[in-house]
């Protein structure tokens, strides 16, 4: 027992220093505070009506009418039945946020170090250099938590699989199997599309290692537990992964039914997302020296240059006040990258990229090349259309890659890789594997590349680079040429003072080595000093974009928006109608309207596609037909300083009977025709709905007929008809087959799209009640499938332990 406490004594000291490095980088959560973060507030807004319900009645719904007219809260914070694999996931973040992230970033990688044998003390050392990198602070800085969150369990994966490699079948099976079970309830499945990319890439360096070795047997053998551990994994979130593959069809990342675009133009044929829309975050092939020297490229979009800049300097010459120059010189355009925005450089680190240079010399073997294979492979893929012929090739052929935007993130499988690399750099130094004499020629050459690659931007810059971006025509346009002289002078001198910076990072790197190969260091103070010049390197960079003043009250960030004049205004009415923001507030907040009212906008990066498109086609131009079908009561507008809520009494209500239907045949034809479909009287559809509906042309209208919403909630709705003839019968809400069922008098009944997004029902005459209740079946068989999985995972982690019990009883 005591050995077994002496052994867990560095682990557990370990782990209370993550954490308070952890609480330390985000200090401000010790006082109640929390990160004030973009992307969260527009979450908020999206989800507080689903939340709300929740809240008041204790029931899930999983439908929201407060953003684009309707839409599933599959990717909106929705919670699901026996989602047991998502408590285990609460309960390891158990630090406030964002330190909770930070601390998993530490735990996972630190865990993926010991799972390759590597010491302690190096293994915490790689977590630092892991966990402060560069994007993955920033991705917190700005709210992109599924994304960190996703990131972080990365590592843990790569640990229970280079385990079950390793020969460790039960420890490595269960880990392997709870840890892609976190990754996906983490739900941020392009970062788990990448990482399975970066195990394809290790699984191939393992094969081939295998099959030189002979030990195929060995390796198909992992290869089928890790495919039972990736089923149960997936069993596990099986709700989850069903709801969004269901939904994903419907949404701008599915197949359209349009072949043409708002102007007329054709529409590029795609069956996921449009290669301009991929590939808009392509990452600049010269950008890549930003993973090695921070500010190489000029740093974020918005950098502080500060008093003794040249742009201060301009801004006075162009009459500006001291303080105005002061204020607009904390928001210089020095990024001059190819990307429309960047917050910060992806920087991972002078240090760490020294070290693995130095790996590529000093490791050898499978590890190696899968690390550099990945890392490699994260590249070339980051640069987007920069490397059109490999990113082509991947849109075109690789299964679901055309499915995710922002290319430039795949560059968090080489922020992955390259601290394990650089970490086995010093794994090898402190071995006798390899002479003295050849990690000393290893160390040359790292030198040689490292520090002579810094020399040259040093010596050359301006012959090498222009330092002009393609966004300075409007700086000029606005402030003249030498404005933009004064910007480039700044950003010249951001390279050189960073790339000076890195060389000394280099050369004390290298000469930390040096002294310990010339036996002047021992190796636990070498680790030491590695600590603190990876600290010092990273933490400096990150406290520059992210620190204590990102952070605000907790009040600010639970409740985000404060109601103007407009919303107070309709907020009085209880309706069920939609509002349309069209004030400046609304376009810098677009999902202000979404926490109050049910607003035909929002922030989704997964949006229904065919409300999309209506949109784009006729809500964006004010087309007032289709605004009144969406049952639009309230516009807000402003006039000059005056935001107010404009009420458009031609709203069509809830519901309405038409007494015509216009017929075409496709979807082009549906939705252009909207532009002046009298939506009152008309509704359009396509010649394929009616047949399978068996619908007539045209319903005779009774002046009497009456259709009312008596009862509405966001996951039901209850109206009362009466008609003396049989009627069809629009309804201002957005039609969703998978999950919307419609009832007649307690009888289930078909219903059917029309006006292109709108659900219609064809109604006998007399009275009726008519209900639409939200019941997905994903939801109660992607449940049960989860409370199995869970049963399953719980069995199998019993019998672990007690074999593990076993085997150690059999050896004492």
């Amino acid at each position: 027992m005591s050995f077994s406490i002496k052994r867990l004594l560095p682990h557990v000291l370990i782990l209370i220093g993550f954490v308070a490095l952890s609480l330390a980088y985000f200090s401000p959560v010790l006082q109640g505070k929390k990160i004030n973060q973009s992307d969260i507030m527009h979450y908020i807004g999206m989800a507080q009506q689903h939340k709300e319900f929740a809240k008041t009645t204790g029931e899930e719904t999983y439908w929201t009418n407060s953003a684009f007219g309707g839409m599933p809260t599959y990717q909106l914070g929705a919670k699901y039945p026996h989602n047991y694999i998502k408590k285990l996931d609460l309960t390891l973040r158990f630090l406030p946020r964002p330190a909770d992230y930070l601390f998993l970033y530490f735990i996972g990688f630190y865990i993926l170090l010991l799972s390759l044998k590597v010491d302690f003390k190096l293994a915490a050392l790689g977590a630092l250099a892991f966990g402060f990198s560069t994007y993955l602070i920033i991705i917190l800085g700005v709210g992109h938590n599924a994304k960190a969150h996703a990131i972080a369990y990365m590592p843990l994966v790569l640990a229970g699989i280079i385990l079950t490699f390793r020969k460790k079948y039960i420890l490595g099976f269960l880990l392997t199997t709870i840890a892609l079970g976190l990754e996906i309830v983490a739900n941020h499945f392009q970062m788990t599309y990448y990482l399975l990319l970066l195990v394809l890439v290790l699984g191939l360096a393992y094969l081939i290692d295998a099959y030189k070795k002979q030990l195929l047997p060995h390796f198909f053998k992992s290869v089928g537990l890790l495919s039972m551990a990736a089923i149960i994994a997936v069993g596990l979130n099986a709700t989850n992964i069903m709801a969004t593959q269901e939904y994903v069809k419907e949404t701008t990342r599915g197949k359209s039914d349009l072949t043409i675009n708002p102007d007329g133009s054709p529409k590029e044929a795609t069956s996921g997302l449009s290669k301009d829309y991929i590939t808009e975050y392509s990452y600049g092939i010269l950008e890549t020296f930003n993973l090695y020297i921070p500010k190489f490229m000029g740093g974020g979009n918005s950098e502080d240059v500060g008093k003794d800049s040249e742009t201060y300097k301009a801004y006075i010459r162009l009459g500006a006040s001291p303080m105005e120059a002061l204020d607009a010189a904390r928001h210089a355009p020095m990024y001059w990258g190819d990307q429309p925005i960047v917050e910060a450089p992806a920087y991972v680190g002078a240090v760490i990229i020294f070290l693995f240079v130095l790996g590529l010399f000093l490791v050898k073997g499978r590890l190696k090349w899968w690390l550099v294979g990945g890392t490699v492979l994260s590249l070339l893929l980051s640069y987007g259309k920069n490397f059109g012929l490999l990113t082509d090739f991947f849109i075109d052929f690789v299964p679901l890659y055309n499915k995710f935007r922002a290319v430039s993130s795949i560059q968090v499988i080489l922020e992955l890789c390259i601290p394990v690399l650089g970490i086995f750099a010093l794994v090898r130094l402190f071995n006798d594997y390899e002479k003295d004499e050849e990690k000393l020629k290893a160390l040359l050459y790292s030198v040689g590349i490292t520090a002579g690659l810094a020399l040259t931007f040093l010596l050359f810059k301006s012959t090498l680079f222009d330092f002009e971006s393609f966004r300075d025509d409007q700086y000029i346009q606005a402030y003249g040429p030498q404005f933009i002289d004064a910007v480039i002078e700044d950003r010249k001198a951001l390279m050189t003072s960073d790339t000076l910076r890195t060389l000394v990072l280099v050369l004390l790197s290298a000469g930390t080595v040096y002294l310990f190969l010339k036996k002047k260091l021992s190796e636990t103070l070498v680790v030491v000093v590695f600590a603190a010049l990876i600290l010092f390197d990273l933490v400096l960079v990150d406290r520059q974009y992210v620190n204590n003043d990102n952070f605000v009250s907790a009040i600010n960030v639970d409740k985000p928006y404060q109601p103007n004049s407009a919303d107070l205004e309709i907020m009085k009415d209880k309706g069920h109608f939609r509002v349309f923001d069209m004030s400046s507030q609304g376009q810098r907040m677009p999902a202000k309207a979404a926490y109050y009212h049910n607003s035909l906008l929002g922030y989704h990066a997964a949006k229904l596609g065919r409300m999309n498109e209506l949109l784009e086609f006729h809500v964006y131009q004010n087309n007032m037909n289709v605004l009144n079908m969406l049952n639009t009561k309230y516009i807000i507008a402003e006039d000059q300083n005056t935001i107010f809520p404009y009420t458009n009494t031609d709203a069509n209500g809830n519901a309405w009977f038409v007494s015509s239907l216009k017929v075409v045949e496709s979807a082009n034809e549906e939705i252009v025709a909207l532009d002046s479909l009298n939506t009152k009287t008309t509704a359009v559809l396509e010649k394929s709905v009616q047949t399978e509906n068996k619908l007539k042309p045209s319903y005779l209208l009774d002046s009497l007929a009456s259709i009312e919403l008596k009862e509405f909630k966001p996951n039901y709705l209850k109206y009362e008809s009466n008609n003396s003839n049989d009627g069809l019968a629009v309804f201002s809400e957005v039609y969703y087959s998978q999950g919307w069922n419609a009832y007649i008098d307690g009888n289930l009944v078909p219903h059917f799209r029309v006006n292109y997004v709108l659900r219609a029902l064809e109604i006998p005459k007399g009275a009726h009640a008519i209900e639409f209740k939200f019941e997905p079946k994903v939801v109660e068989t992607g449940s049960k499938i989860a409370l199995a999985s869970s049963a399953v995972l719980g069995l199998l982690l019993l019998f672990g332990v007690f074999y593990e019990l076993k085997r150690r009883n059999a050896k004492a």
